[in-house]
């Protein structure tokens, strides 16, 4: 079953692309919480729901009246029709965790018509789940920015780690790129090491390091720390300029 959280036009808020106006596609559900990260959503029950920040997208007991089953492609690509966009505009994949429909028959059938359309499309993935590229070559036409979750998205090493899958997909794609979640308090936790230990399954793929927040007031608290890590690894540091210009993270 397919289902979509929530469709907007903005820009590209973090990573290799920032800046980049793109239609995102937040689809709903995640094989993680991530409750580390310590984002708080109150639900229409009453119920302060925990996890990452955008826990309205992972979490279906609290939050689904949000949710939109999707029965068809068409019912997506109709979406695209609702904006007045350039052509071929870019296309962001995000979620919660997109990939888990990765073998939806739905979902290929919507990557496929947008390829053809000439669209350059971005998955924002936790790269814990695989992708057969034999069976479904379109993968291969794909940008993947690898969100992979640190140690303090409190999710276990073996579940948020899969090297196997970081190389498969790094050694496919388009094209792709790491990108981090840190908070100031674990910089000094050990950080280092950890993302080695990350990036050594596909060692040229470039790194970009982002505030952890899903306020601007997070973000902004975590960016300077940040950059100085930044600066002293030789990683890339990413802003999350959506959350910094307008403090919130839900239809922009």
């Amino acid at each position: 079953m397919l289902y979509l959280v929530e469709h907007f036009y903005s820009i590209q808020g973090e990573g290799r692309y920032t800046g980049t106006p793109s239609l995102f596609f937040r689809f709903g559900g995640c094989n993680m919480k991530c409750e580390g990260f310590s984002c708080k959503e109150v639900a229409s029950d009453g119920v302060e729901v925990l996890g990452c920040d955008t826990v309205y997208a992972v979490n279906k007991e609290h939050f689904s009246h949000n949710w939109v089953q999707i029965n068809s492609s068409k019912e997506l690509l109709n979406i695209l029709e609702f904006y007045e966009l350039p052509h071929a505009v870019d296309i962001v994949l995000t979620g919660g965790e997109p990939l888990i429909y990765a073998n939806d028959e739905i979902f290929i059938e919507f990557l496929t018509k947008l390829h053809k359309r000439g669209h350059s499309i971005t998955f924002e993935t936790n790269g814990s789940l695989h992708v057969d590229f034999e069976k479904y070559p379109i993968y291969k036409k794909f940008i993947f920015a690898l969100s992979v979750k640190l140690s303090n998205s409190n999710e276990p090493l073996n579940k948020r780690v899969r090297g196997d899958v970081i190389f498969n997909i790094a050694s496919h794609a388009k094209d792709s790129f790491f990108k981090f979640s840190i908070d100031a308090e674990s910089i000094d936790l050990g950080l280092e090491e950890e993302i080695s230990n990350i990036i050594m399954h596909s060692p040229k793929t470039k790194v970009y390091c982002m505030p952890l927040g899903g306020s601007k007031k997070e973000v902004e608290a975590n960016t300077e720390p940040l950059i100085e890590f930044c600066k002293s690894k030789g990683y890339n540091f990413s802003d999350r300029l959506h959350i910094r210009v307008w403090d919130q993270n839900k239809g922009v």
